[in-house]
């Protein structure tokens, strides 16, 4: 466990939570509600109407980087409980799924109930479940699965669901408020399931029985009451009482949500509270956007998935960037991961570094439970990207040979290094070949440009064969100094927009150094030349 005095100089957000946490169990051990409580429960929920997409992920992600740091200042047991909202009816058919026209007949039925439209699974709710799980799985998350479906059907929330029935009068005047006056007319909190249809009724409640601990509703198309238990699955709640019930039903003691939802949680809060609950505490984050800056949907599922990440990225840096800032909105589009990569690996490299404060602070140290790998002078993305496209070859060898060339000049690269780098080196191939093999615009040198260009392959001409890339980066600026004066940065970018066709580039000390002073030469040549 983490010392009390080191963790008050820690600023890092997952610690911050896990602090609530623990202030929250303080709080119930000494009052009466709770003096049972032994252990920490945190909830992810995900609702399978349409498939796991990466924001899914990512309050996943996110919850377990609170649960561990949970785990290292307390003593108390923890767990996740990832939670399937699978009894929920289908509203609307998704986009990116098959047999559309078929699911068009399922509308309002529970999702473990509508067939699975990839026909592979019980249902489509099993076949979405076993989506989420999988990828969870694969990163390795602790985690404990809990199907909506299940709970209600197996009486697991029969006794919060009694707690919803015996107060329902305080539940409505906490609802009805928030309802457009339409909505009003037919809310109630329980949904009965229809026995003719399956479907999940919207209807007006005419009687609450105690008694029986049932519902009684006007049948839509007879006319006729019908009484129907609230327990055992034959109702579901909508999903704010569902929200808080759930809360009160497993004792959750921390959930996250996102921004859209700040309403829904107090809402769902105040409905806990009614029924004898203790709301979670929680961490409210900005949201998923796509490129068009629209909030990401499991129905039409724009924005990137994690199967598109994974092409062109290793699996820490989409950790990183989900770490980062997570109460900002974030675009995850394909331009993002570059930049990705290359601030996790400035993460793992000053990692070693730095004091015992700092290392609770860097990102890595939570993606990897504190035990980050050791990269010694990896090469950044956007390096490797330049080196890709300088060179004009997408073949994997190719780009290792220039690795190599580099890893036997180095005094840091490791094995384990090198190991991380042929990874790398198909990750930036697949991602020139989608995103920048024909994207790239090349600038033509005007009159400047071409002397400066001129001077720099000269100079690198006369540089000794086995200057290093401090002493090369060195050339680069004097000639930049000499040419550009006060504009160094003129200077960079218009070699990346020359030498790339690109905006943005490497540090041109460490490209030459790996891409070789002879092939930089004829590089540079051609450009004057202006060859692409």
């Amino acid at each position: 466990m983490l010392d009390n005095e080191l963790l008050k100089n820690v600023h890092s957000w997952p610690f911050d939570e896990a602090q609530k946490i623990l202030n929250r169990l303080n709080k119930l051990g000494n009052c009466a509600l709770k003096t049972d409580k032994k252990n920490a429960l945190l909830e992810t929920g995900y609702g399978p109407s349409g498939l796991p997409h990466i924001g899914t992920f990512g309050e996943v992600l996110r919850t377990t980087f609170v649960l561990r740091a949970f785990q290292k200042i307390s003593n108390i047991d923890a767990k996740i409980i990832a939670f399937s909202d699978d009894m929920d009816g289908l509203r609307r058919v998704p986009t990116n799924v098959p047999n559309q026209e078929m699911l068009q007949n399922y509308i309002d039925i529970p999702l473990t109930s509508v067939p699975d439209p990839f026909e592979k699974s019980e249902s489509f709710a099993h076949h979405n479940n076993g989506v989420l799980c999988k990828f969870l799985d694969s990163f390795g998350f602790q985690y404990e699965f809990k199907s909506s479906t299940q709970m209600y059907r197996s009486g697991v929330f029969n006794n919060s669901l009694l707690k919803i029935l015996e107060n329902y009068d305080e539940i409505m005047n906490i609802m009805l408020p928030s309802l457009r006056e339409e909505r009003r007319k037919t809310y109630s909190p329980f949904l009965p399931i229809c026995p003719k249809t399956g479907k999940i009724l919207q209807v007006f409640v005419e009687e609450v029985n105690l008694q029986n601990k049932s519902l009684i509703y006007k049948d839509q198309e007879t006319g006729l009451l019908q009484e129907v238990s609230i327990l055992d699955g034959n109702c579901k709640l909508q999903w704010k009482a569902d929200w808080g019930m759930r809360w009160h039903a497993f004792g959750v003691d921390y959930e996250m949500h996102g921004k859209d939802l700040i309403e829904s949680f107090k809402l769902s809060s105040k409905i806990c509270t009614a029924i004898g609950g203790t709301p979670p505490a929680g961490l409210t984050y900005e949201l998923f956007l796509d490129e068009e800056g629209k909030k990401i949907s499991k129905s039409k599922g724009n924005g990137l998935s994690m199967d598109e990440w994974l092409k062109y990225a290793p699996a820490e840096s989409l950790s990183y960037y989900m770490y980062q800032s997570p109460k900002r909105a974030k675009r995850l589009y394909f331009d993002i991961i570059p930049l990705a990569v290359d601030e996790y690996i400035d993460s793992l490299n000053k990692f070693s570094t730095e004091t015992k404060e700092k290392k609770l602070d860097n990102p890595v140290y939570h993606i990897h439970n504190g035990e980050p790998p050791v990269y010694a002078g990896c090469l950044k993305f956007s390096l490797l990207l330049n080196l890709v496209q300088s060179c004009g070859s997408v073949d994997e060898q190719t780009v290792m040979e220039f690795i190599k060339r580099y890893a036997s000049k180095s005094d840091v690269f490791s094995d384990s290094s090198l190991e991380f780098m042929n990874k790398m080196a198909k990750f930036t191939i697949a991602y020139y070949q989608d995103f920048v093999a024909n994207s790239r615009v090349f600038k033509a040198p005007d009159d400047v440009e071409s002397l400066a260009l001129k001077d720099l392959a000269l100079e690198l001409g006369s540089a000794a064969k086995d200057a290093g890339s401090e002493e090369i980066q060195g050339i680069v600026f004097a000639v930049g100094k000499k040419f550009f004066i006060d504009n160094l940065k003129g200077w960079f970018q218009s070699l990346y927009e020359i030498l790339f066709g690109n905006d943005k580039g490497p540090r041109m000390g460490t490209f030459i150094f790996l891409y070789g002073i002879d092939d930089t030469i004829s590089l540079i040549e051609s450009r004057l030349k202006n060859e692409k």
